[in-house]
């Protein structure tokens, strides 16, 4: 017992070392009033610490530290300067998907050809005894059960949580130890956090592969991967198309995620939003430096959309805004009716990454172009492509399965 307290005094007085360094300094040469005074100090912060790690209150100081941190990876990651985030990725040292900006042509036609090759036979044995951890600290539906259903699909088991306050980062435990953790009895881990940059960090604390399904309103990997797969399908390419962005762009990051993946087809965009909701002047910015067209308009109407081969629609998302008046003011600036629809291109398709609330009208969900439902169904393949990548099973491995079921 004895042992344990002067430890406990030894760690407490150093920490106050640490805490005030410069009011030790100024009373080491103080007069004895202040030498007392310093004592009495020390004798505080003693008990004062001691409470503090008693009841894990000095925990907060790591959070506080470690999202300091994910904001300033954060900042890395979505530097402009496409060499800078060639370099961001490469210190990851594992097979992760934070971000897929920086995969070109070859790649993204790589993972297209196996979630082709998934559609065919969905159900195989390919991950027979591997674990796949989801950890959702944000609520989510679809993404959740799709990457669950494609682990499960595949053979793989699967473990995780959906709600953080059942978990000990209710207690406190940083995401760096909760990712450690996790890391011990899973194979990949599947992570949507609130807080931008937070997949990166996770990637850095680990050499399990990270899978990004959301950190914030940053970006959203696995979302354009099947986004891309949808318009790949319906379009026959992904050149040269015309993609109207509707809604929420400044908080939307699949719209961010698609942007950026964008960047090698010669896209056009058309940013229709409010000026609330407007795209961020960093995508803007990044998409000048890669020569990517853009166009910026505020109204929404039949003629607008009536050159667009694929129509991106997005709900103005409540959970992002700290201002409930802002959010009343934007939730119904854009919705899509079906007599909106006439002077539409054949082929031209909606696309949607779910939950919807009121900015496309049920009417439009028997119109040729409605594709969102469908585009959900994609996110099945795209998800088991994207987990069979990062555990290093190629096409070739898949063409050649002999576990397919059915």
């Amino acid at each position: 017992m004895l042992f344990v307290l002067t430890s406990n005094l030894t760690l407490f007085r150093q920490s106050y070392n640490v805490i005030f360094p410069s009011l030790t300094k100024i009373m080491h040469n103080a007069s004895f009033f202040y030498i007392f005074f310093c004592t009495f100090v020390r004798f505080l912060s003693t008990f004062w610490l001691s409470f503090l790690f008693q009841y894990g209150y000095v925990n907060h100081i790591e959070v506080a530290y470690e999202k300091t941190t994910i904001r300033k990876l954060k900042k890395i990651q979505n530097r402009i300067d496409i060499q800078e985030l060639k370099v961001s990725f490469a210190i990851m040292g594992n097979r992760s998907i934070v971000s897929i900006a920086d995969y070109g042509k070859e790649k993204i036609q790589y993972l297209l050809d196996m979630a082709t090759e998934f559609e065919a036979h969905p159900n195989r044995q390919l991950l027979k005894g591997k674990v796949v951890a989801t950890l959702f600290f944000e609520p989510s539906t679809r993404t959740r059960l799709s990457f669950e259903t494609a682990a499960n699909r595949l053979g793989a088991r699967v473990i995780g949580f959906t709600d953080p306050k059942a978990t000990s980062s209710s207690k406190g435990e940083t995401l760096k130890d909760t990712i450690k953790m996790v890391s011990n009895y899973a194979d990949v881990i599947v992570m949507r956090h609130s807080l931008e940059g937070a997949a990166l960090y996770a990637s850095e604390v680990t050499d399990v592969p990270i899978i990004n399904a959301g950190d914030g309103s940053n970006l959203h990997p696995s979302q354009t991967m099947l986004d891309l797969y949808s318009i790949y399908k319906t379009q026959g390419t992904l050149e040269n198309l015309n993609i109207y962005m509707v809604g929420d762009l400044k908080y939307g990051r699949t719209v961010h995620s698609l942007l950026m993946s964008m960047r090698r087809y010669n896209p056009t965009f058309h940013f229709i939003a409010p000026k609330e909701l407007e795209m961020p002047e960093e995508y803007k910015l990044y998409c000048q430096q890669m020569g990517i067209r853009y166009v910026e308009q505020q109204d929404f109407t039949e003629d607008t959309i009536a050159d667009a081969d694929i129509l991106y629609m997005t709900r103005v998302q409540r959970e992002r805004f700290t201002d409930l008046m802002e959010y009343e003011r934007v939730k119904d600036a854009y919705i899509l009716k079906a007599d909106m629809l006439g002077k539409c291109k054949e082929n031209m398709k909606i696309l949607h990454p779910l939950p919807r609330v009121n900015e496309i009208e049920y009417d439009v969900d028997d119109s040729k172009h409605a594709y969102y439902f469908e585009q959900a169904q994609n996110g099945l393949y795209a998800r088991e492509a994207l987990i069979c990548d990062v555990l290093g099973i190629t096409l070739e491995d898949i063409k050649n399965d002999k576990t397919i079921i059915g």
